[in-house]
């Protein structure tokens, strides 16, 4: 079955351009021209991934991500940003704690581009298949269906915030380092991206979510990296 992509953005050329080579290369593609629209296709379509620009007239790429984020009617549905050469780190930061599983950075090729939405839709399918629930100190996660209780309560977390709970709960009291969260997590090539700040958000958000008592349990060992301890 061909994965749908929902291509988002107010450039029709460049939205035609990338609509026609996801058709061509065996994926379902559905297009919108702004943020809004892209919304309502997102609740009707049912996409397997959102590819959408960050920058747009009314509702922008990262206003749509934290949106659909919290739709209670929607599965979770991974989501890429594309944003324009001139952004800043800080602008990525702020996509990834949106809730962004991935950044383009525009001009782009379209083979990475695909390769990029593979490689997502791939970590988002490892995830989600078989995985079993863990329960830790009081944390019960559900990888299915991708949601987190603290003492029966539900907490709303970003994709990334799940995901980097979810491996530092697995691997409880074990030193994970900054390059393997890197990789594991975000999906980077430590030899392209290897920022601990990337980290050190996520933690720091984390650690706010779950509550004082839980948040000591998620411990910075310098120099090295994060465990869970249990």
């Amino acid at each position: 079955m061909k994965a749908k992509v929902l291509v988002i953005d107010d450039d029709d050329k460049l939205r035609d351009l990338i609509r026609r080579y996801l058709a061509a290369n065996s994926f379902a593609v559905v297009g919108a021209s702004n943020g809004d629209d892209g919304l309502l296709f997102a609740r009707e379509s049912r996409p397997d991934i959102v590819l959408t620009d960050a920058e747009m007239p009314g509702l922008d790429g990262h206003a749509l991500c934290r949106i659909l984020r919290k739709e209670p009617s929607l599965p979770p549905v991974p989501v890429i940003i594309m944003s324009g050469s001139l952004v800043s780190d800080k602008d990525v930061l702020a996509g990834f704690e949106g809730g962004a599983d991935d950044y383009i950075i525009k001009p782009f090729s379209l083979p990475v581009m695909q390769a990029r939405i593979e490689a997502v839709l791939r970590r988002y399918r490892t995830a989600s298949e078989g995985a079993e629930n863990l329960k830790r100190c009081g944390i019960e996660l559900d990888p299915a269906g991708r949601t987190v209780k603290v003492r029966g309560r539900l907490v709303a977390l970003t994709r990334k915030e799940f995901d980097l709970l979810t491996v530092l709960i697995s691997k409880a009291g074990r030193v994970l380092n900054i390059l393997y969260l890197l990789e594991t997590v975000w999906g980077y090539d430590p030899a392209d991206y290897n920022d601990p700040g990337t980290v050190e958000v996520h933690v720091s958000h984390l650690r706010k979510k779950l509550g004082p008592a839980l948040a000591k349990r998620i411990v910075n060992v310098p120099g090295h990296g994060y465990k869970f301890e249990a």
